[in-house]
């Protein structure tokens, strides 16, 4: 997963060039992400359902290809901003958005399949040859529907706060930031996620209870209430410390379990696993992005 470079919470890293380019009042980080998204589920449900057809390195190859174009592209609109009107430039920036979503989704699924089962350290995931039959799709989302699960909830909550409700200075609370202070909640919150992502490596803090892993992705749901009261009563010193915490959890939960959802199956069921969770994962995705947009409800820019 970690090869996987662009995703939604990266938008808000280039809100000052989006800016330039598209008005302001169309929430920029909002529709980009809403755009990109249905584009990436849409995408990612054609190979988990005929994963076993596909050629694996093909759609790597492609996702790959059609990332670097589209960040060229992106150059591009960046370099022609003076030139045309603004609605051709933030059509441009979403057709590009869009793209980067079908890129991500052929990739995701292949490269968390094919990782579990070519070398453990890759995700930290081992390999138990105990089965001996080869179980159906349908076997096997029946009995990995915890899992998904757990990922839906995990990218429900997080996308229900990052980028949008960071991304709005008026919802982050009192701060002497100025437009930087965004920058900075998603800067903590990508490295926040980038480091956790590493402590399962650690087998002592490593979570493989289903149980426990249910009870701490729920626990997260308290982060809604406690986003809303820092952002209302406290100050830039808490906001950054809920999301460096935010982030930690966001990354260590999801590689605990894609660590242990592919244990015990073998190649061909890891990879279909791999497709199933993430068409779960981009389906939290894009709730979470969706129920985003009721921060606006009662703000100066609403909907």
């Amino acid at each position: 997963m970690a090869c996987v470079l662009f995703k939604p919470t990266a938008i808000p890293l280039i809100k000052d060039a989006i800016r330039s380019l598209m008005n302001q009042t169309y929430h920029p980080s909002r529709v980009l992400t809403i755009i990109y998204l249905p584009f990436s589920l849409v995408t990612t449900v054609i190979p988990t359902h005929n994963e076993s057809r596909i050629n694996t390195r093909t759609r790597v190859i492609t996702r790959y290809t059609i990332f670097f174009i589209c960040t060229l592209l992106v150059l591009v609109v960046f370099r022609s901003s003076n030139v045309g009107k603004m609605r051709n430039r933030t059509l441009g920036l979403c057709a590009l958005s869009a793209s980067f979503g079908v890129a991500y989704a052929l990739v995701q699924g292949s490269m968390v399949g094919d990782m579990s089962f070519m070398c453990p350290e890759f995700i930290q995931v081992g390999f138990d040859d105990k089965q001996h039959e080869q179980l159906s799709n349908s076997q096997l989302f029946l009995q990995n529907t915890d899992y998904g699960a757990d990922l839906f909830l995990i990218y429900v909550l997080t996308l229900s706060i990052v980028p949008g409700f960071l991304y709005e200075n008026e919802n982050t609370g009192s701060h002497q930031l100025g437009k930087w202070y965004a920058l900075l909640l998603i800067a903590v919150f990508n490295v926040s996620d980038l480091i956790s992502r590493y402590i399962p490596l650690i087998k002592l803090l490593k979570l493989e209870s289903r149980k426990c892993l249910l009870a701490a992705i729920l626990s997260r749901l308290l982060l809604i209430p406690a986003f809303y009261f820092t952002a209302k009563y406290a100050d830039q010193g808490w906001m950054i410390l809920l999301v460096s915490f935010l982030g930690l959890t966001n990354g260590y939960l999801t590689v605990c379990v894609l660590i242990v959802a592919p244990k015990g199956y073998k190649g061909p069921e890891q990879n279909a696993l791999g497709n199933f969770l993430v068409l779960i994962l981009e389906c939290g995705i894009f709730v979470g992005d969706a129920l985003d947009w009721l921060w606006l409800i009662g703000k100066s820019q609403g909907f």
